[in-house]
């Protein structure tokens, strides 16, 4: 999977924000919540990750919630200074708007920190990013700043 760039000096905006979820950082208190639930969806690597983005001050990690309940989380500015992600949304959940929410909430907020451009690392569903917020193919990028991990 490619890494991707993308100009935060020309986002879209922020999409509205469906009736009933509210869309924050998360709360140092929801910390063990909020892991469990990257791992009970996810993986072991992306809870290490949420777990960095936990201990900065502010938090550096959006959650998505709906009646006391996560449906998805974005991190930011996490694996590498300007990155985003990981990302994801509770599989009942999908479907409803929220992996844009979070993206460009995510965006916005590297942008508000004084980045002119972000990153997203080992970009998955690459036609979904260009299409939500401009982001183009770095090219010879794979397997991107990650590389091999001994874990």
């Amino acid at each position: 999977m490619p890494d991707m760039l993308v100009p935060l000096y020309r986002l879209p905006a922020v999409p509205e924000i469906p009736e009933g979820i509210e869309l924050r950082p998360a709360r140092p208190y929801e910390g063990h919540a909020l892991l469990g639930f990257v791992a009970e969806h996810f993986n072991e690597k992306w809870v290490s990750e949420v777990t960095v983005a936990m201990a900065a001050q502010p938090a550096k990690v959006l959650v998505a919630v709906e009646g006391g309940r996560c449906l998805g989380f974005a991190c930011y500015d996490v694996t590498a200074r300007g990155f985003f992600g990981p990302t994801g949304v509770d599989p009942a959940a999908r479907g409803r708007g929220l992996g844009k929410l979070l993206l460009l909430g995510a965006l916005h907020a590297l942008k508000q920190d004084g980045f002119a451009y972000g990153v997203i690392g080992q970009a998955g569903p690459v036609e979904f990013y260009q299409n939500t917020c401009g982001a183009t193919v770095i090219p010879d990028s794979e397997p991107g700043y990650y590389g091999n991990s001994f874990a």
